[in-house]
């Protein structure tokens, strides 16, 4: 199982990422304390993903997320993968997401 994931995202585009992880069932939960001032953090099910805060995000890679189908957010279908659909999907600061139908 993946602990969590960080994305470098601006904070000006924080709340829109949260809104948009909140659509996939991710909760806002309070980082530790020594991270509070740097970063946001959404989880669901013991899975995080960190905003990290960054006026000059790098963004590269994705995350892959096995989700309810359809997905619940705008998405682009690809090929089925390993017997089961499956989608890319751009959050409001740019991260890429594989959408995996589970």
């Amino acid at each position: 199982m993946i602990h969590h994931v960080a994305l470098e995202t601006r904070p000006d585009d924080v709340g829109a990422e949260v809104a948009w992880w909140a659509r996939l069932g991710f909760a806002r939960v309070e980082p530790p304390a020594s991270l509070r001032d740097r970063a946001v953090w959404v989880e669901r099910d013991g899975v995080s993903i960190h905003l990290l805060l960054s006026d000059a995000p790098r963004l590269g890679g994705h995350v892959a997320l096995v989700t309810p189908w359809p997905p619940p957010v705008e998405h682009e279908p690809r090929t089925a993968h390993w017997g089961v659909p499956r989608a890319y999907a751009r959050t409001p600061a740019g991260h890429l997401v594989e959408l995996v139908a589970g």
